[in-house]
């Protein structure tokens, strides 16, 4: 199935046309940048002139940074706080005309890395962390996803504060801010992935986002039980997670009466 796949981000709103079966783009790559203050009908407005791009009449899937609940957005995560209680689908379909379907951003990136990369053929307790601005988290138990669960606000006991929120400890703005070594990155990462081993068990993490291109660098200080790998699919996660989550969704159209 062909879905138009779209990313919106904290600063572009990414979206190519994607085959669902194959996990490839069958379209170039456009990007907008995320309009500020990204309130929902400013972007509502800059999607739609991205599908307007595309010249797109079909069904759109589009990841979104905020817990999604049966289409509403409970949470704003590094976008405006005015979205908490809008209805995103329903906004972005009138915006569009076309019929979307909206899921957690970092959902998104792992039904693709759980269909095309890493986690493909995996059972047991898969957790996807995306690394880049906060950590975004994707969990599945055996291959169906639990949405929304935002382990990267979890809290930490660390040395440097007796309560710290994950992502504001080890994601990869702390490091660049705090211009961390990736030996020291990888040691306050896998305090992390010990919290997250010992709250849930996994069978395996996948790490994907930005700080994941330089796993080879940080993976080294990992010490724990549970298997740990990098991304397959990098930076196009999104948007093609999001298309598949589209085309789970998309309610065929009738056919004419006879």
């Amino acid at each position: 199935m062909e879905i138009l796949g779209v990313d919106i981000g904290g600063t572009g709103i990414k979206g190519a046309i994607v085959d669902t079966e194959k996990g490839e783009l069958i379209s170039e790559r456009k990007r907008i940048e995320t309009p500020h203050p990204a309130t929902p009908a400013a972007v509502a407005e800059t999607l739609k002139k991205l599908v307007d791009e595309f010249q797109w009449k079909g069904a759109i899937g589009c990841g979104f940074p905020a817990t999604i609940h049966h289409g509403v957005a409970y949470s704003a995560a590094n976008i405006d706080k005015t979205w908490i209680n809008t209805p995103v689908e329903q906004l972005f379909t009138e915006a569009t005309k076309c019929q979307t379907f909206v899921l957690n951003d970092a959902d998104a990136a792992g039904l693709c890395e759980m269909k095309f990369g890493a986690g493909k053929n995996e059972n047991g307790v898969v957790m996807m962390l995306t690394i880049g601005t906060g950590i975004g988290s994707a969990v599945f138990v055996d291959g169906h996803l639990h949405p929304n669960t935002e382990l990267g606000h979890l809290f930490l006991n660390t040395k440097e504060d007796k309560y710290k929120i994950a992502e504001h400890y080890c994601s990869e703005r702390v490091r660049v801010e705090k211009d961390l070594s990736w030996s020291k990155f990888g040691t306050k990462f896998n305090k992390y992935l010990q919290r997250l081993e010992f709250l849930f068990n996994p069978d395996l993490f996948i790490l994907g986002g930005g700080a994941s291109k330089n796993f080879a660098k940080f993976s080294p200080e990992f010490q724990l039980h549970t298997r740990v790998v990098e991304a397959q699919t990098l930076n196009l996660a999104g948007i093609i997670g999001a298309a598949v989550y589209g085309a789970q969704h998309v309610k065929p159209a009738r056919g004419k009466a006879k």
